[in-house]
């Protein structure tokens, strides 16, 4: 009998044929909200838990604390609830209400602050108490091993190893870096583009860094391109999938669709996957659909 925590991956690979105009290029979304947590954090946050429980790293009566934008936090609380652990998510005060409803549904207290560069800051302050245990996906190798063992393998299957191109939005950096990984391993020429926001675009779940907190498990090496795609792109992508091709998801996703298309337009032919991140219900209570 599956648990939860069975339920982890193995998400939809589907086609979206009506807003791809190149008919020489194939576009798929990797549905990645067809998670139990709804989103492709839950892969990270059970890896994470998992492996350090698995280590010893997590002692008994340790709280876990995390810094997050919304939807590791969810996947977090989820999988910290499935194996009995106490859980302290610390999130940016204009983060949509119904994350932190989710994450307090499952049991997490929810520390709101002003902005996620003042999360890290606390979490990792809070994380050095020996009561506390900091999972810190932004430097934490089992975030992109997740994808590495689990997303990549399937993106290869599912294709039939005719992938030509990666799309992904870049926060944490660990869909990018794992998946990466492993289809670099299978085959060389296979291009990783990244997804960015234009300076002065707000975009949930992708973020252009301040040096001081570029996330430790970004090697620059396994990205051949990085695209950047302003807010506007995003919010009008996302609507668009949701009223064309019937696929409900956030504002990141709306951007990683935006590059995918552009890149279309510039291949004579190819095979490209992009991350689904989420489900859009993360942002009905934003102006995303409004």
């Amino acid at each position: 009998m599956a648990t939860i925590i069975d339920c982890v991956g193995n998400t939809p690979l589907v086609e979206l044929k009506k807003l791809n105009a190149n008919r020489a290029v194939k576009v798929y979304a990797k549905l990645e909200g067809n998670n139990p947590g709804g989103s492709v954090k839950d892969r990270a946050a059970l890896n994470m838990i998992r492996s350090a429980m698995e280590r010893g790293d997590i002692k008994p009566g340790t709280t876990l604390i995390e810094a997050t934008s919304g939807n590791t936090g969810i996947a977090l609380a989820m999988i910290a609830r499935t194996y009995g652990l106490d859980m302290e998510l610390v999130m940016p005060s204009n983060s949509t209400r119904e994350r932190t409803l989710t994450m307090e549904a499952y049991g997490a207290r929810v520390t709101l602050l002003e902005t996620i560069e003042a999360c890290r800051d606390y979490a990792e302050e809070k994380g050095a108490r020996p009561d506390y245990y900091l999972l810190n996906q932004f430097a934490n190798p089992d975030n992109y091993l997740a994808h590495y063992k689990t997303t990549g393998p399937e993106i290869w299957r599912d294709t039939n190893g005719q992938i030509t191109h990666f799309v992904s939005a870049m926060g944490t950096t660990g869909s990018i870096m794992g998946n990466s990984m492993f289809l670099k391993e299978k085959n060389p020429s296979i291009q990783i583009v990244g997804c960015q926001p234009t300076e002065g675009s707000s975009i949930p779940g992708i973020r252009r860094w301040p040096e001081a907190y570029l996330p430790k498990i970004f090697d620059p090496g396994r990205v051949d391109r990085i695209m950047d795609v302003s807010q506007a792109e995003a919010t009008d992508m996302a609507r668009q999938l949701a009223k064309v091709e019937g696929v409900f998801v956030g504002m990141s996703t709306g951007g990683a669709m935006a590059c995918a298309v552009r890149l279309a337009e510039e291949l004579d032919e190819g095979v490209i996957v992009f991350i689904a991140c989420d489900r859009g219900d993360r942002y009905l209570s934003s102006d995303l659909f409004g």
